[in-house]
């Protein structure tokens, strides 16, 4: 027995925080049943709906690394019909991508259908980091380097950085190298934003152990079996 919204997620149809999400809004059905109760469980001879269409298991897992241009959305689809990330990436199996950059951020974003994996990279108590270059808009004072480093209060929560350096400090702009282990959406916009900055550049230069140099932005590659393993070791920093 497996919790449904594992399921849904290990089939490749989305992560397992939107499978939540569709059986919260009752868009999912177990043998004609529709559930809305996070936890159910289900086994292999259950018949999965989801708005009214049997869910595919799907084996063919697929990982793929992208650098994201600026003016791409990071989702698998958009109402308003823009680019998606999803869009950059020749394949025919559904795939979506593992958290989220700003739509005018750029960097590695990773794509896949492998729900479990999507779980622990996007999950901080694995602990899984990633490094962002930051163009400020003004001088960076060294007094907001000490207040980085000892952790930023956004919404009633601290972002402690891993590591902050300064690769550049002009008179009219700086450029800030940060790394942080959470996801929060816009984070470190709003960590700059706290101390008086405008982050007018952002770019995700390494995602875990996964770095951008042998990708321009735009282009992909397919994850290898090795990469996909050691990201999968993530699942044991859990506590640690």
């Amino acid at each position: 027995m497996e919790r449904l919204q594992k399921v849904i997620a290990n089939s490749g149809y989305t992560s397992r925080r939107k499978a939540e999400e569709l059986i919260k809004s009752g868009k999912v059905k177990v043998n004609g049943e529709k559930i809305t109760t996070l936890g159910t469980k289900v086994n292999n001879n259950d018949i999965i709906e989801i708005n009214n269409e049997p869910l595919k298991i799907n084996d063919n897992k697929v990982y793929y690394l992208l650098n994201k241009p600026k003016s791409v959305i990071s989702s698998s689809s958009d109402e308003l019909n823009r680019t998606t990330v999803v869009d950059l990436i020749d394949t025919s199996v559904r795939i979506y991508p593992i958290g989220r950059l700003d739509y005018d951020t750029t960097g590695l974003i990773i794509l896949t259908n492998d729900g479990t994996l999507a779980n622990i990279l996007m999950h901080p108590s694995f602990k899984v980091e990633k490094k962002y270059i930051a163009k400020l808009d003004k001088h960076f004072e060294i007094e907001d380097l000490k207040k980085l480093e000892q952790g930023i209060l956004i919404d009633k929560r601290k972002c402690i950085p891993k590591r902050v350096k300064i690769k550049k400090n002009d008179k009219n702009y700086s450029i800030i190298e940060i790394t942080i282990e959470e996801g929060r959406n816009h984070i470190i916009k709003n960590v700059f934003s706290t101390l008086g900055y405008n982050v007018v550049k952002l770019h995700r230069k390494e995602y875990a152990f996964l770095t951008d140099e042998s990708l321009k932005v735009g282009e992909y590659r397919v994850l290898t079996i090795k990469e996909v393993k050691k990201l999968y070791g993530y699942s044991r920093n859990k506590n640690n």
